[in-house]
């Protein structure tokens, strides 16, 4: 696709955009995100960059960068503007991102006052909702606004885990296992890394997931090997680990191990080394029942360990496998009270 997009005539913001694909299709995110910075100052109002750098900081885990880039693109942008909602909403994110959860909300809201429909906004509500415990708001508020955005896609399903994420928290899995039988069942990745997180979430509450981790776990089979994102491949090992398919989690370690030695892998390989391949053999551990050395693992991350990407809401699964694996070693027979149901 890219030797497609390359061989057509551009001008010259065009061929900016090419060259900064082209960085990112060598996995370099750090230098793509400089590259689209650079259009930025040119062309402040660009769509296509904002949200791809955006994107971009997301995946290396850079809320810093996430709010100083939004934060002048809606300083660039003009209230009358039709997308000014969308500039609304991507610094809502990059609040939230940065802690800064009641300016986050507020803006959010002012994004959905004038696009009742976008779904960052209701996004950045969600995360908002979910660091401040805010559970019970959460559930009511998702869903008497599902309305907006179900039906679009990967997108819609990552809004219906933030709402399953709720209910795990209240302590009714039924109710989580519910949204994810009827509304997560997807195959892009993206719906993969969703389901892997919300079912790896209910594994570590003893909740009996019934085959679903084994359907899950064929769909990231064929991803087994790829070691091209860090973030990905933890979430594969859920699924893997959570069914028990130590075939693929063998391989998708060996996949990152080859990473690690292989130059030019751009960013992931950093990542890689340092948090992605041990917390992938921290949940193969888990999987195993070898607590201690998940633990032991997990304890090791270096301080960056935020830098393998994703939101806060998603990194918390690395904590939350630690305090799991705690409560196994300390009481093995009633590793989940409450909280186990029928497949």
């Amino acid at each position: 696709m890219y030797a497609d997009l390359a061989a057509l005539a551009k001008n010259s913001l065009q061929a900016k955009h090419t060259a900064a694909i082209r960085i990112a299709v060598d996995g370099d995110y750090s230098a793509a995100v400089r590259a689209y910075d650079q259009i930025l100052q040119e062309h402040p109002t660009d769509e296509l960059a904002l949200g791809v750098a955006h994107v971009f900081d997301y995946l290396l885990g850079n809320p810093g960068a996430l709010r100083a880039r939004a934060a002048r693109a809606l300083a660039a942008w003009s209230p009358q503007s039709p997308s000014y909602h969308a500039a609304l909403s991507l610094f809502a994110f990059a609040l939230q991102e940065c802690g800064d959860y009641a300016a986050a909300e507020e803006v959010a809201r002012r994004a959905l006052e004038r696009e009742p429909l976008d779904l960052r906004a209701h996004h950045a509500v969600a995360h908002v909702m979910e660091m401040q415990g805010r559970f019970e708001e959460g559930v009511r508020w998702m869903g008497g606004r599902s309305a907006y955005w179900t039906g679009n896609g990967a997108a819609s399903v990552h809004l219906w885990w933030h709402l399953a994420l709720y209910h795990v928290e209240l302590g009714q899995p039924e109710n989580a296992l519910a949204v994810f039988d009827h509304r997560m069942r997807g195959d892009s990745l993206s719906e993969l890394i969703d389901a892997s997180a919300l079912l790896w979430r209910l594994h570590l509450h003893g909740v009996d997931c019934g085959e679903r981790f084994a359907h899950l776990a064929a769909s990231w089979a064929p991803y087994a090997e790829d070691a091209h994102c860090a973030f990905n491949d933890l979430h594969a090992m859920m699924a893997f680990a959570g069914a028990r398919r130590w075939d693929c989690a063998e391989r998708l370690l060996a996949a990152q191990a080859r990473c690690v030695e292989r130059p030019g892998c751009g960013a992931n390989q950093d990542m890689t080394r340092l948090v992605g391949l041990p917390a992938s053999r921290a949940l193969f551990a888990f999987g195993r029942g070898d607590y201690a050395s998940a633990d032991a693992l997990l304890r090791g991350l270096p301080p960056i360990a935020h830098r393998i990407g994703g939101s806060h809401a998603q990194r918390d699964i690395l904590q939350l496998t630690r305090a799991a694996g705690f409560g196994r070693r300390t009481s093995p027979r009633n590793p989940a009270a409450g909280m186990r149901v029928a497949a």
